[in-house]
């Protein structure tokens, strides 16, 4: 491995390179979470199976879901007791991608952020993180490193990695440097290239958390049908609250507009045939709880998206989602194709559908396409850069709530080459 000057860029230089003509990947998100390592709020109120499963109800009618809807996560009960609380989907999804690389190819993977759940590394919990990371991070995918040794994942910070301080993101980053599977620059951004020259791809991967830690904004509840009030409405209604940013989380002499500043020219000046973005918050969703954020992460990266990315890729959203956005807001006039928005943040925990919502982002946002998801599912992406035909295919694909491992093939799309 090569890491270029600057420090924020790496080339890969693996023995088995992807080919000239495919680039075959997994992307999966959100994996970092286990039964062992419980929210704190779960431990100082422990909750019955029956109870854990009204509180849930109640959460979901409280956001105004439909009544019809509601689901939930299958449920894990602590043995010797009658606590419950969610199970993890992440040993099975780490079986079922070791399953489908039997058959296709799969030269890295990359991780969308939230590797360690709830509190990311230096949690004041009483347990040693060494064991930690490799409990959430690596357990996993060994699967997958058993099937192939020198396979690489590149990882992305999420905001439970960012959650209990920068100890924990740098005690993260030191870990991942001593994996031989895994890599993260210790900036938490960098970006680095795959396949060969002319038919290569270079991925620039953000943290996209201290990105929004550097903005001021609100959390503005829905309406009763789903749509979104403004923020003057909801002050004045005392319903909006601001964004709680820990003191940690704070960008430090401007590094959020340097990263900014980094991804524009790093994608300007690419010499890639095909540029990639991933991080770990969402643009667009339908999960009903991220649109805040989405709308602040719009406003930094997507023109700069739009005009030279071939796709966005992340998690956040513990769901699969498949959205586009034709960049008219954006970039009026553009003949560009539609950008790929992939979500794929069901490694290890599960989400639902606010279908009022959904229905009402489609009214309201011209430019926003809802082209397929899956909720309440643990799942993963495989992403393939096809350069005879010039486009990029995703696959999506679950596992049942069993925990078999069992692959599960959902549907597949493809998307036209788009960057210059």
């Amino acid at each position: 491995m090569t890491v270029l000057a600057g420090g924020s860029s790496v080339i890969y230089n693996a023995t088995a390179q992807p080919s000239v003509n495919n680039i075959a990947f997994l992307a999966l998100g959100d994996g970092g979470y286990h039964v062992d390592y419980p929210k704190t709020k779960h431990i100082l109120n422990p909750k019955t199976r029956t109870e854990f499963i009204a509180a849930e109800k109640a959460d979901w009618l409280e956001e105004h879901r439909p009544l019809t809807e509601f689901n939930h996560a299958p449920i894990y009960v602590y043995p010797n007791s009658d606590i419950a609380t969610e199970q993890s989907g992440a040993i099975a999804v780490g079986k079922a991608m070791a399953e489908l690389c039997t058959s296709v190819s799969c030269d890295f993977a990359i991780q969308l952020g939230d590797n360690i759940y709830p509190d990311g590394a230096d949690a004041n919990d009483g347990k040693d993180d060494q064991k930690r990371m490799d409990d959430l991070i690596l357990a996993p995918l060994k699967p997958l490193f058993e099937q192939q040794p020198e396979l690489i994942v590149y990882s992305a910070l999420g905001n439970h990695d960012w959650k209990t301080s920068r100890k924990g993101v740098a005690l993260q980053t030191k870990w991942m440097d001593a994996q031989a599977n895994f890599y993260m620059h210790e900036k938490g951004y960098y970006s680095y290239k795959q396949g060969a020259p002319g038919n290569d791809v270079e991925f620039f991967v953000l943290d996209t958390n201290m990105l929004l830690a550097g903005q001021h904004y609100y959390e503005v509840p829905l309406r009763e049908d789903g749509s979104e009030q403004g923020l003057a409405s909801a002050l004045a209604n005392k319903q909006a609250s601001i964004e709680d940013i820990e003191k940690h989380e704070t960008p430090i002499n401007g590094e959020d507009h340097r990263q900014l500043a980094w991804l524009a020219n790093g994608l300007k000046h690419s010499s890639a045939k095909w540029k990639v973005v991933y991080g770990h918050h969402i643009l667009w969703s339908i999960g009903g709880s991220k649109y805040d954020e989405g709308h602040v992460l719009r406003r930094l990266i997507l023109p700069e998206l739009c005009q030279y990315a071939d796709a966005y890729i992340a998690g956040h959203e513990h769901d699969l989602e498949l959205l586009t956005d034709d960049c008219s807001r954006v970039l009026p006039g553009n003949n560009l194709p539609k950008l790929p928005l992939i979500i794929s943040g069901a490694a290890s925990k599960m989400r639902g559908k606010h279908t009022p919502f959904a229905e009402q982002q489609e009214r309201r946002y011209a430019e926003y396409d809802l082209v397929w998801s899956k909720s309440f599912v643990w799942g993963f992406a495989h992403i393939e850069l096809n350069n005879l035909a010039d486009e990029l295919k995703v696959g999506f694909y679950t596992t049942p709530h069993s925990g078999s491992g069992e692959l599960v093939k959902e549907r597949t799309f493809s998307f036209k080459h788009r960057s210059k």
